[in-house]
């Protein structure tokens, strides 16, 4: 039954790491690369990551500075950041872009917060979907293969200490984002 448990953390640690990814792409008062990772340009016609155009860097606490490799494409990089919902204002100056991050108004950073508990109850929505999925092949085997109760309750049991673990990550993630959010 070990190999259950370690396909289960594997599983839940992907999503916990999926979970942390989008919560990465909320922004906050504070100028973060990873705002931009959802960012896509459309570059002859492909959409491809703002980061595989450019080299992104945090001069500052509240901006961003973007230098496209191609100085060709700083339009279109501008453009997308504008189209996004990000909510940011770049500037272009022809070579390089500057992104100001404007402080968050209460009202938004309440918004982006109920946005954070939304996008933590989907990864506990997801986490609890991979524990049944387990458990509903746990019982199917113990038809199957006659696996006795005690193993069966003893996994089923460590199923749900690992799935509390995985929950317990999420929180804190969630307290740390929403600090953060907050912290004016």
């Amino acid at each position: 039954m070990e190999e259950v448990i370690r396909e289960l953390r594997s599983h839940m640690d992907r999503s916990v790491e999926a979970f942390k990814r989008d919560l990465g792409q909320i922004r906050t008062g504070r100028a973060s690369i990873s705002l931009l990772d959802g960012v896509r340009v459309d570059y002859y016609g492909n959409p491809t990551p703002l980061n595989q155009l450019a080299t992104l860097s945090v001069p500052e606490p509240r901006s961003i500075l973007i230098q496209p490799w191609d100085p060709s494409v700083g339009e279109l990089i501008a453009k997308a950041i504008l189209t996004s919902d990000l909510g940011l204002n770049p500037t272009h100056d022809g070579k390089i872009i500057r992104i100001a991050i404007p402080s968050l108004t209460e009202e938004r950073r309440k918004e982006l917060v109920k946005r954070v508990h939304k996008i933590a109850e989907e990864s506990r929505v997801a986490l609890r979907n991979i524990r049944r999925d387990l458990l509903e092949r746990l019982k199917k085997r113990e038809k199957e293969e006659s696996l006795s109760e005690d193993v069966v309750h003893q996994t089923q049991d460590r199923v749900q200490k690992v799935t509390d673990e995985e929950m317990g990550k999420i929180e804190k993630i969630v307290a740390a984002k929403e600090k953060e959010i907050l912290e004016v």
